[in-house]
């Protein structure tokens, strides 16, 4: 930490920045688009299906790739924002969002279809990266955890959105009614490629560049006082390797790999202990959100419904939107937790209640499956177990997957090292999608989703042992948090406490 006076004031500490939660909140409805197109195309896929005549593999197919496509964007995403900033790789997300919505929702064939889909999978690989990433380099300690977690939430509000738009759309004929669900998120994303444009740039990402002066201006728009600004600048400088007391307006002279180079080395092939335990913290926790069958649920809504004895299109949309109007309220919710609670305890409380809630699913879905009449109480169990599910993911492990991954990482690897972690998200959320109707066919569906509950088992003790708390910790004090052995993680949550207490 800088060597500087740190009697920055209790309510300057406290205070909510207003100028960076609306920066926050821009730079996160990249998110909403992202959520939209996900929700959306469950209840699409039963139109078209009808219209185009696919089968269950290519519905699969469909689901999925946007995913594998997300692959491809999130592990450039990394690079291009160290060399064009988090600012313009917002931008060029809702650009690549724009043509795969235009494409989607002109679909003459499932060929063009698919196109589109590709599309815009690479522009969520780009906006999942860089919306947690902007906002916790946007954002101070304090609030972190609440702003880092506005791109869920947004996810979120996307989903219900694109349930909504299933509801309302699917009264128009069947050639229409899709092409409307899906082409109408090219909207949004022209206002939201202009609105972008007015947002500051990341001051990490100015200092990386050598633009002192500039982030200096930015942290004292985004920071409750002028000490808690220059506090910042100090640390960001000394993280990014500059003399603290530089005070030029613009540094030459860079850090060699001020643009990302050789970050890929310190990520993989010689990563000091610390950074290998982040590396390994980051990618278990993308893993499991999707592992434990979030995507399962979220996309295949309607076919569980329907599995569960729900019958009428118009109910299995309508109960579908329940999923999202629940998801949202209860991701609302933890943004107001992440930073009172914290991370550690919110999530090994929501994967306690996946655990359970899964396991009341997979019984009530078995028992209607071997029932030779239809079972009332079945089906009210099970709709309130999806619900209950998707209300402890969301007050836990949804938010906190993306807050955690987004600021554990050394500023010089955050953006590539948030990449991977992105990487390992979409493999996993695509190996879910596409495999859930083909798993569910084979040990039935009661069956998948007892062992989503017991994958979420392995994840609580993965959370357990490998997650020390990070709220109130500064971002260039995690490399601390992690450079203790794990028996002496706690030791180390308290030394770095106890310094925050000093400032």
């Amino acid at each position: 930490m800088a060597s500087m006076d740190k009697n920055i004031s209790i309510e300057s500490q406290t205070k909510f920045n207003k100028y960076a939660c609306a920066c926050a909140i821009v730079a996160s409805m990249i998110s909403i688009i992202f959520g939209y197109d996900t929700g959306v195309m469950s209840g699409a896929m039963i139109f078209i299906k009808e219209d185009l005549k696919i089968n269950d593999v290519q519905v699969e197919v469909l689901a999925g790739i946007l995913n594998l496509c997300a692959l491809i964007g999130s592990l450039t995403a990394g690079r291009t924002s160290d060399y064009i900033g988090r600012r313009y790789t917002i931008v060029l997300s809702s650009v690549i969002f724009l043509v795969g919505a235009i494409l989607m929702g002109y679909g003459p064939n499932y060929a063009v279809l698919m196109a589109g889909r590709c599309i815009a999978g690479i522009g969520v690989g780009f906006a999942l990266m860089i919306a947690p990433v902007y906002s916790a380099e946007i954002s101070s300690p304090t609030s972190r955890g609440t702003l880092t977690s506005l791109p869920e939430l947004c996810i979120s509000f996307g989903i219900l959105l694109g349930y909504v738009s299933n509801f309302g759309f699917g009264k128009l004929t069947l050639k229409l009614g899709w092409r409307m669900m899906l082409g109408i998120a090219a909207l949004p994303s022209i206002a939201l490629a202009l609105c972008i444009l007015k947002m500051p740039e990341s001051p990490r990402w100015l200092v990386m560049q050598g633009r002192l002066e500039d982030a200096k201006n930015i942290l004292l728009q985004v920071s409750n006082s002028k000490e808690e600004a220059y506090l910042r600048l100090n640390d960001i400088k000394l993280a990014a390797g500059f003399d603290e007391k530089c005070d030029q307006n613009v540094v030459v002279e860079l850090p060699s790999n001020s643009r990302g180079q050789g970050v890929w080395k310190e990520l993989f092939l010689r990563p000091r202990p610390a950074v290998r335990w982040i590396l390994i913290a980051a990618i278990g926790i993308h893993f499991f959100e999707h592992a434990t069958g979030i995507e399962a649920v979220v996309l295949y809504s309607p076919r569980i419904f329907k599995k569960a004895g729900v019958t009428s299109k118009d109910k299995l949309l309508l109960a579908t939107v329940g999923v999202g109007l629940t998801k949202t309220i209860f991701i609302l919710t933890a943004t107001f937790l992440l930073d009172r609670v914290g991370r550690r305890r919110l999530l090994l409380t929501s994967v306690t209640g996946m655990i359970l809630a899964l396991s009341m699913l997979g019984f009530s879905l078995t028992m209607v499956e071997h029932s030779t009449e239809k079972l009332m109480w079945g089906i009210i169990l099970s709709i309130a177990s999806v619900y209950t599910y998707v209300a402890f993911f969301s007050i836990g492990l949804g938010p906190i997957t993306w807050v955690y991954s987004s600021e554990i990482f050394p500023l010089k690897l955050r953006a590539q090292g948030a990449s991977v972690g992105v990487a390992v998200n979409r493999v996993m959320n695509a190996t879910v999608s596409m495999s859930f109707i083909s798993i569910y066919k084979a040990i039935t569906i009661g069956g998948a989703f007892f062992m989503f509950a017991g994958i979420s088992i392995l994840a609580w003790l993965f959370f357990f042992f490998f997650l020390p708390e990070t709220k109130g910790v500064p971002l260039e004090d995690m490399e601390m948090l992690f450079s203790k052995k794990k028996n002496g993680s706690r030791t180390a949550e308290l030394e770095i406490q106890q310094k925050i207490s000093s400032v």
